[in-house]
């Protein structure tokens, strides 16, 4: 990991405009710092942006890892239709029950 530009405080405040134009042109984030001390961090939207696509990816990736740690969800076949309601791996579902049609 790249380490990230540090500016302090006060330079934020003498020319923010410039600063601002700093960080729309990269992806990279800038810490602002106050008395030697980490206290913001400024990303560009496109930058925040694809933080946010990639923390929404790893949520689903932890949710379908403890679905399967579970059993839950969908099994093998069942397409994006509804929950099967019988575990992953499990046979093929009884469809006695079904009308014939």
């Amino acid at each position: 990991m790249k380490i990230p530009e540090i500016i302090p405080i006060t330079d934020l405040r003498q020319d923010a405009a410039a600063v601002l134009k700093k960080v729309q042109g990269s992806l990279d984030p800038l810490v602002i710092t106050q008395r030697g001390r980490a206290v913001a961090v400024i990303h560009s939207m496109e930058a925040y942006e694809k933080l946010l696509h990639e923390h929404e990816l790893m949520r689903l990736l932890a949710v379908g890892e403890s679905e399967i740690t579970a059993a839950e969800g969908y099994a093998p076949g069942d397409g994006l239709g509804e929950p099967s309601g019988r575990p992953l791996g499990s046979a093929e579902p009884d469809l006695s029950d079904r009308p014939e049609g």
